[in-house]
């Protein structure tokens, strides 16, 4: 049965290999050896895909998440592309890499997102008023591969606040719609810019439910934003991380909100070295390590500078449960305690795009170890300055 839906996947593709942008030689990487007491990873290999590659008559860019389903030995890829042609929607593709390199995906399908009507969701130039054009971002497989979770940051000028949704793989069509809790709900008129003391709550538009991880039982899923609510602070700049995120925990059958963490973000690594130039850093994705721990990608942008990634380690046990809290304030909570696991400027990569997706692949087989494996997709804002790059890593854990 599972075969028959699979093979019903809303548009099947030929065999389709990516091909790559030619490598740039690599830097030289940094030691991961057994002085560092948390997890570290070692670059596998790195491979980019041509700007706006075709694949089933769409143009591949802006995936911001990917998971990996061992079932059926697949990969899905979120495209976060709100544009005036393509559809919302997710590829699926198979990735393969060795000990030592990294190949170009294969997509095999395109699965076409739809709303509650039964209808693809409308792009952002053909909106009708009333409707949401959602802002994929996160993506987890459910049990079995015939149905995954996926995040939207929401639609905040049409009314519509960041979403947690099931879809079936085969047709796109809309399982379920999560009810989440009422603080997620944006601030009428939210526009993004920072509150006076007092007037709002809430999330920010454009920096909501960037992460989802699932916990190994599949049955709590994580759910990341990028930026500080509201009320909790201001958003990180170079001389400071501002306020925690939060990460809150749901139940997959019921749609409880289970518990909630903040996450301490760190600074913007650079000042721009333009005056007033724009500067940020927010999570763009979480995966879950074991029962105790999450992965916490944190990725930063500087005006004349560029991207820089770095990963992180949190035990969920060092945290208090902030579900009740209104806003977050110095001594009415703890923060999640966090390890650095890579800082990707170190990896041995020539170039570290916008990342924003994170996913375990297959571990390397004994003869190589046998070691667990992290791919990782970045988010090409469909600009051709940027790439839509690939990496694998091996995790390492002393």
């Amino acid at each position: 049965m599972l075969a028959a839906l699979w093979a019903a996947t809303a548009l099947l593709l030929p065999a389709c290999t990516a091909p790559a942008v030619p490598p740039t030689p690599q830097a030289t990487p940094s030691d991961c050896g057994a002085q560092q007491a948390a997890p570290c990873l070692r670059l596998i290999g790195a491979v980019a895909l041509p700007h706006r590659w075709n694949v089933g008559g769409t143009a591949v860019g802006g995936l911001s998440g990917v998971d990996y389903d061992a079932a059926h030995d697949q990969y899905l890829l979120l495209s976060d592309d709100r544009s005036a042609v393509d559809p919302a929607r997710a590829y699926t593709a198979r990735i393969r890499y060795t000990a030592d390199t990294l190949a170009p995906p294969t997509f095999t399908g395109v699965i076409t997102l739809r709303g509650p009507s039964g209808q693809p969701y409308a792009s952002r130039l053909r909106a009708v008023d009333g409707v949401e054009v959602p802002d994929p971002e996160a993506v987890r497989w459910l049990p079995g591969g015939g149905a995954f979770l996926w995040t939207s940051e929401g639609d905040f000028a049409r009314g519509f606040g960041p979403a947690l949704r099931a879809t079936r793989a085969a047709d796109g069509a809309l399982l379920r719609d999560y009810a989440l809790p009422a603080a997620f709900a944006p601030a009428k008129g939210e526009k993004s810019a920072p509150p006076a003391k007092g007037e709002k709550s809430g999330p920010r538009d454009n920096a909501t439910l960037e992460g989802l991880a699932l916990s190994p039982d599949e049955r709590t899923a994580w759910l990341a934003m990028e930026g500080p609510w509201m009320q909790d602070g201001p958003r990180a700049t170079p001389a400071s991380g501002g306020a925690p995120v939060r990460i809150t925990a749901i139940d997959v059958e019921t749609g409880r909100a289970l518990r909630q963490i903040a996450y301490p973000l760190d600074p913007v690594p650079h000042a721009s070295p333009v005056p007033g130039g724009y500067t940020t850093n927010g999570v763009s994705e979480i995966l879950a390590d074991g029962t105790d721990h999450l992965l916490v990608l944190e990725r930063a942008y500087t005006l004349g500078v560029g991207t820089s990634v770095r990963l992180y380690r949190i035990a969920l046990a060092s945290a208090s449960d902030t579900l009740g809290l209104p806003a977050l304030a110095a001594g009415n909570h703890t923060p999640a305690a966090k390890a650095l696991v890579a800082d990707f400027a170190q990896l041995g990569l020539p170039h570290v795009d916008n990342i924003e997706g994170m996913a375990w692949g297959p571990p390397l087989p004994p003869e190589a170890g046998g070691a667990r494996v992290l791919v990782f997709v970045s988010d090409d804002n469909f600009n051709p300055a940027q790439t839509t790059q690939f990496i694998a890593a091996e995790y390492r854990v002393h």
